[in-house]
């Protein structure tokens, strides 16, 4: 597997391939959440704002922090509609720069696995929230076929291709997530599945929109023509068209909520 760090760069690009698939999950992760509005909001890994704008349009968040280490990944969030609420801030998932107990519910979105150490980052999110205030994530589950572009990433494997991928894609599993939250000491822990499905006009609209992804997109410009040419035949045959020419794909993502406990002794690291 390929070692290359994943640069998100480009936060319209970035829109376009995975900001639409993080909607589509996000929608029915709140559904799920169903959180009482008026409060503070922390969105680690907010990125280009996707989920953050959700938050901001459902939830009627009294506060929304977003941070991510890209530069360009936020100047795109802070021209969405949500920045007339939420602010952004560059930053690390492992280090957040707010005082204990300032938020009352701590949000990553399709985030976990492109932190190096989760555990430290799920102590960072237990950190910030008040007593009884919420932790909670979604990942695609990247170790068991729910990536939406798994369709090209299977095909390089059979290939024998290499691919740029997450560094941290074991913590997917709905079990890592699970001692994850109960490792940082957060109770009432719930986990459910989320499937969407995203239609394409064609092949051609698929595969384009894939190519914006930053880990696929180098990739598979270091691939040889002839085995490009190949790739696309190969997923192209594992993409059944409808009738009319759209292609339709199905993701699946992983959720875990939970609450900090009211007793600081019981919860760890305190």
């Amino acid at each position: 597997m390929a070692e290359q760090t994943i640069r998100f760069d480009d936060g319209a690009a970035y829109e376009q391939m995975m900001g639409i698939w993080s909607r589509f999950a996000g929608e029915i992760f709140l559904d799920w959440l169903a959180p009482p509005t008026g409060l503070r909001w922390i969105d680690i890994g907010c990125g280009n704002g996707a989920f953050t704008e959700l938050l901001v349009e459902r939830c009627n968040p009294a506060e929304v922090q977003g941070i991510d280490p890209s530069a360009e990944q936020l100047a795109f969030a802070r021209t969405r509609p949500a920045a007339r609420v939420a602010k952004f801030h560059q930053g690390d998932a492992m280090a957040l720069p707010f005082a204990d107990a300032s938020f009352d519910a701590a949000v990553m979105a399709l985030v976990l696995v492109f932190v190096p150490d989760p555990a430290r980052g799920v102590s960072e999110m237990v950190r910030v929230v008040v007593p009884g205030g919420a932790v909670m994530t979604y990942m695609w589950d990247m170790l068991g076929g729910g990536f939406p572009l798994d369709p090209i990433y299977d095909e390089m494997k059979a290939m024998g291709i290499p691919a740029t991928r997450p560094p941290r894609m074991d913590a997917s599993r709905m079990e890592a997530l699970r001692d994850l939250w109960r490792g940082a000491g957060l109770e009432d822990v719930q986990t459910r599945e989320i499937t969407v499905q995203r239609t394409f006009s064609g092949f051609d609209d698929f595969w384009a929109i894939s190519l914006k992804s930053p880990a696929l997109r180098p990739s598979v410009a270091a691939m040889r023509p002839a085995d490009v040419e190949t790739l696309i035949a190969r997923v192209r045959a594992g993409l059944p068209a409808h009738a009319d020419g759209r292609i339709t794909c199905t993701a699946r993502a992983h959720a875990i909520r939970g609450r900090r406990a009211l007793r600081p002794e019981s919860v760890a690291g305190q």
